[in-house]
């Protein structure tokens, strides 16, 4: 007798289990019932974010990258010969630079073109249109990125806007810390902020170029410029 009631314990449980199994299973599935519109609605969307991702890369973003490639071939060349105006506007044969922002501004190509196309606006004087080129374009590379920052401090040097020229001078020197870069454009904001008048800030980045980068032609020219502002070396 004792053995049966031992054998009715262990087996409730398991129906208790099952039932409540059984029981979860059933609102589930009442749930997938009254919410599936949204359900596979989310899925779709889903599907078609993934789908339309690969699709987007495959027949449009790839095509055009090459497009782009082929378009812009000629106007490296023109810029690569110092042919500015060539390289921007192309020779009536050949695309310039300005086409292919135009055409396929979006792409890796396009961005790169809106680079070049800024440093030619410089180069023949247009130092607006340059700026304006050189704001919108981005670099994946931290060496051409200081040097679009750069060259758009010298742009509006040249415009006479010395605050703005200091900012993108400070930008570009900060923006990657190597050898070439950095003190050449940290040496140009020093000067520019002689020219506004504020010694003391200029003195701060002699110095900081001189601590950081002190192999560089610009690190062992500053005892020099420090002490040409009262900073006399001990």
């Amino acid at each position: 007798m004792a053995e049966t009631k031992h054998t009715a314990a262990t087996t409730e449980p398991k129906a208790s289990q099952d039932f409540d199994l059984q029981d979860s299973l059933h609102k589930a599935e009442d749930f997938y019932q009254k919410n599936k519109n949204v359900i596979n609605i989310a899925l779709l969307v889903v599907v078609l974010i993934v789908g339309g991702s690969y699709a987007y890369n495959r027949f449009y973003k790839v095509p055009n990258e090459r497009k782009a490639q082929e378009m812009i071939f000629r106007a490296q060349q023109y810029f690569a010969a110092d042919s500015f105006r060539l390289a921007l506007n192309g020779d009536g044969n050949n695309y310039g630079y300005l086409q292919v922002i135009n055409k396929y501004g979006g792409t890796k190509v396009g961005n790169l073109a809106k680079y070049s196309a800024g440093v030619c606006y410089v180069k023949l004087g247009e130092f607006q249109k340059g700026i304006d080129l050189l704001k919108d374009f981005n670099g994946n590379d931290k060496l051409v990125q200081a040097y679009a920052y750069g060259l758009t401090g010298d742009a509006y040097m040249e415009l006479n806007k010395t605050e703005d020229g200091i900012d993108y001078y400070k930008k570009a020197g900060h923006y990657s810390d190597n050898e070439l870069t950095a003190p050449l454009y940290l040496f140009r904001a020093g000067l520019a902020l002689e020219k506004a008048g504020k010694a003391q800030d200029a003195v701060a980045i002699y110095k900081e170029i001189k601590e950081k980068y002190p192999a560089t032609n610009e690190g062992r020219e500053m005892d020099k410029y420090l002490a040409r502002l009262g900073e006399v070396r001990e």
